[in-house]
């Protein structure tokens, strides 16, 4: 459960990073097909194309996970050195979202161009674009999350936890289009605090990394069910 709860915190904060935040209003007027004038004006906007975008980033970062635990999986006779290996490349991630190092190719972003269409499909599709576009863009957050999912003992448990890295940066995503008029004044009154709940992500990114480095995430996550027992239904 500790580590869902982590997956879930790093998907809202790479909703809250500069590169997705700030952009939202045109992603959701991009994939509306309504200008950000004609939302704020509409009592109701269309929020199937927005789940269904959100659908699709999803799809490629559940595959992502999936793909490190099976990598994990493969590796598990040298499973100390992966753990050892993950917490490092998580310690070394949260430092950069902590800004104590710049590692240039961190914080290369790609922009992806697609056409508008109307069908079913179309916003599915534009979001799974779209997810590899943000890749390099919420790298060291999304990278220290397949980092712990290289981890799990089953590809079930790593898809898990990036369902609830994608719940975390969807869920916001959604709501968004929802209230669009008050995410445009949350939106610009947060904008100096992204800096701060960025370097508070990765301060807990920071310790979860130290966590797995000495082995302790699973240790505190007993604890933690001891304390808290109905955590156990959740798990």
């Amino acid at each position: 459960m500790l580590e869902f709860t982590i997956a879930f915190g790093a998907g809202l904060i790479s909703f809250l990073s500069p590169c997705v935040l700030p952009l939202i209003p045109g992603y959701i007027s991009y994939i509306t097909g309504n200008s950000i004038n004609e939302l704020i004006e509409k009592k109701n906007v269309n929020l199937i194309p927005i789940i269904l975008f959100s659908f699709g980033f999803s799809i490629v970062f559940i595959i992502f996970g999936a793909a490190s635990t099976f990598l994990g999986q493969v590796l598990l006779q040298n499973s100390q050195e992966i753990r050892i290996i993950a917490g490092l490349l998580i310690i070394v991630l949260s430092l950069q979202i902590i800004g104590i190092i710049n590692l240039n190719f961190l914080n290369y972003e790609k922009r992806i161009q697609t056409k508008t269409n109307t069908n079913f499909y179309s916003p599915i599709i534009i979001g799974m674009a779209f997810a590899f576009g943000w890749t390099p863009c919420i790298g060291p957050i999304l990278g220290s999350i397949l980092a712990l999912a290289a981890t799990e003992e089953s590809i079930n448990k790593g898809v898990f936890l990036l369902i609830f890295y994608s719940l975390g940066l969807a869920i916001p995503f959604v709501l968004s289009g929802y209230l669009i008029q008050k995410f445009l004044i949350f939106s610009k009154n947060f904008k100096k605090n992204i800096s701060l709940v960025s370097k508070i992500g990765g301060i807990i990114l920071l310790i979860t990394g130290i966590l797995i480095l000495t082995n302790q995430l699973q240790a505190l996550g007993y604890y933690l069910l001891n304390i808290f027992p109905f955590l156990q239904k959740f798990g």
